[in-house]
């Protein structure tokens, strides 16, 4: 499938402007909307249907549903409901507009996933160059990363380095899981069962070294920056933000929080964040909200379940929250907790998840991280996504010209920085010299004598 200016990768997007969200083809399948009588159903996946086919969409699944299964298998597991039920301050709604001129870390191979789910498993073919090579990601970077610039945003995309052996476990795991959902694919687009489809697409995506390289050499062209962790990119995106280089870290994975990360937003590079208001999240607030110090949040996201270790059985967010409010730390709770009730796993590395948490290998050297947002390599996008990845020239221009617009556009800063009085300790500050009563009696008799002088 080429990038044919008849294209519309976005789906979502489209029907959302054409007033046609309320058609949740991912809610029909389910059978989440059992109120809706079924003839209302069928009348409007086959609207659907025919919309999609005439407008050259070919998805047969929710891109909002994949990414959702994806990021409930990775982080803190029930860590959003948890602080919604628990610490409901901690967390705000706001508008994608609203962080204009704000710096964003973002999780890259996060974001990476998603464009690969959205644009690139529909039951058929993903998106390739002439040589037959993947470029949904290169389409997915390329357009949302223009719309964070446009909105004055000014992205720093993150990617992982090496994993920490602890995960590596848990990425095996998941590679095993990704080659039994392959064979279960293969059987589902024979037999057509649209159901299944989109259970085992959804499973098959990989975000290998070439999408992460294409990525770094397509932002770079574009002048944005790119930081490469040497492990975790959420623990660097952290870090980022606690250093005060960026004001928040983006990402669906909440482990960012676990790592410290003062201030969190999820939904910003969703799909149809648009439409989908942001949610921002405060370590401080979190850690209010619950009556807890940093190392006993730690501790609670453990036990909720993590990406480094496996969780006790039976041991939810709400009991781990209570069981580290009544203890205070995992120690605690292993030496009073009821054993026939609960499972702990043999050898459990709680407390090598720890440290990881505490003391995850980041980049801290200026000279590392090279921060800076520049000019587009006009010709370097040109010959990098036409020439060698098959993307229409005129596309390509028109891209180039909104990067350069919104880059002037961000470049104003926000509102509020220029309204904050800042004092100059070179320029002396003049204050108005207070008159004593008696001088002020003078210049009213002054001014009642009309202020002239007698000839």
């Amino acid at each position: 499938m080429n990038h044919d200016g008849s294209l519309i990768l976005h789906y979502r997007f489209y029907a959302q402007e054409h007033k046609l969200a309320s058609i949740n083809i991912n809610a029909y399948m389910e059978g989440e909307v059992k109120l809706i009588s079924k003839w209302i159903k069928v009348c409007s996946l086959l609207f659907f249907f025919f919309f999609c086919h005439t407008s050259n969409f070919h998805f047969i699944f929710s891109a909002n549903s994949c990414f959702h299964w994806y990021t409930t298998q990775m982080g803190i597991k029930g860590l959003t409901k948890l602080l919604s039920d628990n610490a409901p301050k901690s967390m705000k709604e706001n508008k994608f507009e609203s962080y204009f001129g704000r710096k964003i870390a973002v999780d890259a191979s996060m974001s990476i996933y998603q464009f690969l789910i959205v644009v690139g498993r529909s039951g058929t073919e993903m998106l390739t160059n002439e040589a037959g090579e993947v470029t949904s990601h290169l389409q997915g970077m390329l357009s949302r990363t223009i719309r964070l610039l446009e909105a004055g945003m000014k992205p720093v995309y993150v990617f992982d380095g090496k994993p920490p052996d602890l995960k590596k476990q848990e990425l095996a795991k998941r590679y095993s899981k990704r080659a039994e959902a392959t064979e279960d694919l293969s059987e589902a687009l024979e037999s057509a069962n649209k159901e299944d489809i989109e259970k085992f697409s959804k499973r098959t995506v990989k975000v290998t070294k070439k999408h992460n390289e294409d990525c770094k050499t397509l932002l770079r062209l574009m002048g944005v920056p790119v930081v490469e962790a040497p492990s975790e990119a959420e623990a660097q995106c952290a870090a980022l933000c606690k250093a005060g280089k960026v004001y928040a870290v983006a990402s669906e994975d909440m482990d960012s929080l676990t790592f410290g990360a003062p201030k969190f937003l999820r939904h910003l590079m969703d799909p149809s964040s648009k439409k989908i208001p942001v949610m921002e999240f405060e370590i401080a607030k979190i850690l209010e909200g619950l009556n807890l110090t940093m190392d006993q949040f730690i501790d609670l996201c453990i036990l909720s379940g993590c990406d480094y270790c496996e969780s006790i059985r039976g041991i939810g967010g709400q009991t781990a929250l209570k069981l580290i409010r009544e203890h205070g730390s995992i120690e605690n709770i292993l030496e009073n907790i009821n054993k026939e009730r609960y499972t702990i796993p043999d050898n459990w590395p709680y407390q090598e998840a720890r440290q990881l948490f505490k003391e995850p290998m980041v980049l801290t050297d200026e000279k590392e991280l090279d921060i800076k947002w520049t000019a587009p390599d006009e010709e370097g996008l040109i010959t990098f996504l036409v020439n060698e990845n098959g993307f229409n020239s005129d596309r390509v221009t028109k891209s180039i010209e909104k990067i350069k617009a919104a880059k002037n556009k961000s470049s104003q800063g926000r509102l509020e920085s220029f309204f904050k009085p800042t004092a100059n300790p070179s320029v002396p500050i003049k204050r108005k010299e207070t008159q004593p009563n008696n001088a002020k009696e003078t210049n009213k008799k002054a001014k009642g004598a009309g202020g002239r002088k007698k000839k």
